[in-house]
């Protein structure tokens, strides 16, 4: 009986583990639906991210879909600057570490900006440098 009663947290973790794993691919699922609107699209576990034509949509991954969608046009956007704990970074050459990661959207409006968290440094350089791009071929 004592072995039965020292298996029985492991066995409760298990089911956890089962259930979190679970929760993960319904979010993956209902991302990848989502995600087919768009042209350009990324996911983790902060945020997802979409860009179709001049627009950006944004929001926070859940099991049943993303909730809390914003959405703006690039056409308002003035700048885009990558910050890492809270500092404006260059996104050629980004720092190896850091805890929080946002690409930072300043509009003409005073006042107005938009910070969208990502897990990875990379990840938000490359979304910096391609919606740059993107802003610099609306501008010309």
């Amino acid at each position: 009986m004592e072995r039965g009663l020292l298996w029985l947290p492991l066995l409760f973790a298990f089911f956890w583990l089962a259930w979190q794993g679970s929760q993960e691919y319904q979010k993956i699922e209902a991302y990848r639906t989502w995600a087919e609107q768009f042209e350009q699209a990324k996911y983790d576990i902060y945020a997802v991210l979409g860009h179709k034509d001049n627009n950006i949509t944004w929001g926070k991954p859940t099991p049943k879909g993303p909730i809390k969608l914003e959405s703006f046009s690039l056409l308002d956007v003035q700048s885009i600057t990558l910050l890492v704990d809270s500092k404006q970074v260059e996104v050629e050459k980004p720092p190896e570490k850091g805890r929080t990661i946002e690409l930072e959207f300043l509009f003409s409006e005073p006042d107005k900006t938009v910070r969208v968290p990502f897990t990875e440094i990379p990840l938000a350089a490359e979304w910096g440098k391609y919606l740059q791009s993107q802003l610099q071929s609306l501008e010309s």
